[in-house]
C-alpha cells in the first residue's frame, strides 16, 4: 500500500476558512489551509508530535493552499482529503477507527495538477477511494447526479480561493 500511515488523526478543517457543498450521502468541503510547524505544534503533542517529527525526519514543512475534505453527511467522519498545495501537495486516506490515517505523496511529473487530479479522481475514483478508507458502506448511497452538481460547486470554490490566495502572494 502506498503511503505513511501515521497512528495520529488529521488536524479537523477550520470552520472559518472552510465552506461545505452537500452532495447528499456525503458533503465537500473546501478550505484554505496553511500547515506548518505553528499549525502541527497547536494540534498536537506528546508521542503525537513524536510520531509525525520521525516520518518527517526533523525536516520542517510548510504548505498552503486549496484543501478539499470528503465526510460523511450523517456523522461528519472524514474520509478522504486531498491537500493540494504549491508544495508537497498530498492526499489522505482517513480511517473510520480513528486509529489511523494513509497521507499518499502526489507526483505533479507523473500526475499533474493536484486539483485537476482531485477533481478527476472525485469524479471517477470516489466509489473506490471511499472503500480504501473504510467508508464502504456509504457507497451504495451515493447518488452521482448529486456529486457531480456538488463537484461543480466545489470547482468553483477551489478555484475561487486558489486565486485569492495567488492574488496574495502578487500583492
Amino acid at each position: 500500500m502506498a503511503g505513511t500511515v501515521y497512528t495520529v488523526a488529521p488536524i479537523p478543517p477550520d470552520p472559518e476558512h472552510t465552506t461545505y457543498v452537500d452532495a447528499g450521502a456525503l458533503r465537500f468541503g473546501v478550505e484554505w489551509r496553511l500547515l506548518d510547524d505553528a499549525e502541527r505544534a497547536a494540534n498536537y503533542e506528546g508521542a503525537d508530535m513524536e510520531e509525525i517529527r520521525a516520518a518527517l525526519d526533523g525536516a520542517a514543512v510548510q504548505g498552503n493552499g486549496v484543501s478539499i475534505h470528503v465526510e460523511a453527511s450523517s456523522d461528519g467522519h472524514e474520509y478522504l482529503r486531498f491537500d493540494c498545495f504549491e508544495n508537497a501537495p498530498h492526499y489522505h486516506y482517513i480511517d473510520r477507527s480513528g486509529e489511523k490515517q494513509t497521507i499518499v505523496e502526489l507526483d505533479p511529473v507523473a500526475m499533474g495538477d493536484m486539483l485537476a487530479w482531485t477533481l478527476a479522481k472525485l469524479r471517477t475514483g470516489l466509489p473506490s477511494m471511499l472503500e480504501r478508507a473504510g467508508g464502504g458502506d456509504r457507497v451504495g448511497a451515493l447518488d452521482r447526479a448529486r456529486i457531480e452538481s456538488a463537484l461543480t460547486d466545489v470547482e468553483a470554490l477551489a478555484l475561487r480561493t486558489q486565486a485569492a490566495l495567488d492574488a496574495q502572494k502578487r500583492g
